[in-house]
């Protein structure tokens, strides 16, 4: 209907472009939706727009607006100018019948779109190395995500799902030496640990390895998780590790038990990844190699105190960054630049970060870099995504990975469920700091959950049209179906309502921010269970056939645009509760 709309503003606006002799480019018209119902069913600002170029007052111009489009074909029962210059539209009411006919024809495919052209868009998110469980700042990416990577495919794009990780470097080491001294710390013997350790307790060093207390490591990972790897390692090899030297055992099965328990745990959301990059891979093949030689090439590096510096000011950023330490050792930087050129490399039109709020001071070098070694009009983005805190009444629970006091998805969604999880780490912007209310995601009561509340909507109205097959009245195999015994302005509202999903599902996908959908949908079931509370004047499974077989109609189609959101957000759409 928008669409209709839309063309019949521009061709309107284009005749009187041409009547004044204007030949240059074309104005994007733009038709709204009010807040108010009492600026009609749409709105258009195209008379502000071209008043300039017209030079004549915007009202004026909207007044010969109007005149040309008319009623545009039977679509428009009537319209008017306001304000400054606003064209306000009212539709026919037959018209919103054909809304309803498209959703019931168009079923799960409704409000999908081919926007996309099914370009190739990399949508990257969790990517925590494998050090621990998933916290909830975690647990939040991947939702978030997962939702954006749907809401693309549902745009018409081709969308690969990737995790990058590393499973290198000093942390792992840590790891590896968490586990072992939990594994020694069972078998009641010393674990000798780096003399840096000990010096940095202000313990004394011993004189016989004996006498060496289990020190566990600095900065070493204190879940009860190391615990349960390292009771693991005992019950399956007994004492056979005492005499292994280093961590490198220990760190490659904690690794492997880590890395095995997040797959688990995206699983268990829904969450399926296509790609699992290692930053690893990166040295193996070259690539660090390769990239550091192609900045060089082009003149954006430079050596300063023996460091490798990146010319980043030359982007226009604040200041220079060193990529390779003076020790030979490349920072996060140059790693995270090969990785970006071989994303584009790869042919993504489009690339997709979703990080947590640490790491925006270094995604504008990384993009900046790669954008200059890379030709092409690919995009690199950032979906930043703050931090999540759970309370429960007035209590806030920090998250912390190395230490012992966090909250893992895995005891989170036992405690509430998947559906809620999702719905209650999506429902807020990404960049805004999600307080995760405990108390309200444990509630059952349907109408205080807002996930039950969603779901139960659907549920009930799946109820309705059980009970319509019972009694003889039934959408399919009987021909179109009558939808003029919708007159009522209540149900012009809910099919008002349900003509905006596209246009919801396409702004969510384009702006990355999917919590858009749930405030859609908790607005559709918001007027739809009001509907149905006024049994009297709006029952459903009434004496009349027709009337009952047209508003079975409105509630298949709301059936069907709530179980569309719900799939976008990747909650399931219950028959019963």
């Amino acid at each position: 209907m928008k669409e209709l709309l839309e063309s019949a503003c521009t061709l309107a606006v284009e005749k009187l472009l041409r009547k004044s002799g204007y030949r240059g480019d074309p104005f994007d018209v733009r038709i709204e939706t009010p807040r108010s119902k009492g600026h009609g069913d749409f709105s258009c600002n195209a008379a502000m727009l071209v008043a300039n170029r017209l030079k004549s007052p915007p009202r004026e111009i909207a007044e010969q607006l109007l005149e040309v489009i008319g009623s545009a074909d039977g679509l428009i029962e009537r319209s008017e100018v306001a304000g400054p210059g606003f064209l306000n539209f009212w539709l026919k009411g037959n018209q919103w019948a054909k809304v309803l006919t498209d959703i019931l024809a168009l079923g799960d495919s409704y409000g999908s779109s081919n926007v996309g052209g099914k370009k190739k868009i990399q949508v990257e998110f969790v990517s925590a190395n494998p050090t621990g469980p998933l916290s909830l700042g975690h647990g939040r990416q991947g939702v978030l995500g997962d939702c954006i990577a749907r809401l693309l495919q549902f745009a018409g794009y081709q969308v690969t799902r990737e995790y990058y990780f590393n499973n290198g470097g000093r942390q792992m080491r840590v790891l590896g030496e968490s586990v072992k001294a939990r594994y020694l710390e069972i078998l009641g013997l010393a674990c000798p640990p780096p003399e840096s350790a000990l010096k940095d307790q202000d313990l004394p060093w011993p004189e016989s390895i004996d006498d060496l207390p289990v020190v566990f490591p600095r900065d070493g990972y204190q879940g009860n998780y190391i615990e349960d790897i390292a009771t693991t390692i005992h019950e399956e090899v007994g004492e056979k590790f005492i005499e292994e030297p280093g961590e490198g055992r220990f760190r490659q099965i904690a690794e492997e038990t880590i890395f095995a328990g997040i797959r688990d745990t995206t699983d268990s959301l829904g969450i399926v990844f296509d790609v699992y990059f290692n930053e690893k891979s990166l040295y193996e093949n070259g690539k660090i190699e390769e990239t550091l030689s192609a900045l060089s090439a082009l003149g954006l590096i430079y050596k300063k105190d023996g460091a490798t510096w990146l010319k980043s000011e030359q982007f226009g950023l604040e200041r220079d960054r060193v990529v390779v330490k003076s020790s030979g050792e490349p920072t996060y930087l140059l790693p995270d630049i090969a990785y970006h050129v071989d994303k584009l490399e790869r042919g993504f039109v489009t690339v997709i970060d979703l990080q947590g709020a640490d790491h925006i001071d270094q995604f504008p070098y990384v993009k900046a870099a790669t954008e200059a070694l890379v030709d092409g009009d690919n995009e690199i983005e950032l979906v930043l995504n703050q931090f999540v805190t759970l309370r429960s009444g007035d209590r806030s629970v920090k998250q912390s990975t190395r230490a012992a006091n966090f909250i893992t998805v895995d005891e989170l969604v036992a405690e509430v469920g998947v559906d809620v999880f999702r719905l209650f780490m999506v429902q807020r912007k990404p960049e805004g700091h999600l307080d995760f209310d405990l108390d309200l995601a444990s509630e059952t009561d349907w109408t205080k959950n807002p996930a039950y509340y969603l779901q139960y909507t659907y549920a009930r109205t799946a109820g309705i049209e059980r009970e319509a097959e019972k009694r003889g009245i039934s959408l399919s195999g009987g021909g179109p179906v009558d939808l003029t015994p919708l007159a009522l302005l209540e149900e012009m509202e809910i099919i008002r309502k349900l003509g905006e999903f596209p246009e919801v599902a396409l702004m969510a996908a384009g702006s990355r921010e999917p919590h858009h959908i749930p405030y859609y949908l908790r607005e559709l079931a918001g007027i739809w269970n009001t509907y149905l509370q006024d049994g009297k004047r709006h029952r459903i499974l009434g004496d009349d056939k027709e009337v009952s077989r047209a508003r079975v109609a409105l509630a298949k189609g709301l059936r069907t645009v709530m179980g569309n959101g719900l799939s976008l957000l990747g909650m399931n759409a219950p028959e019963k509760m």
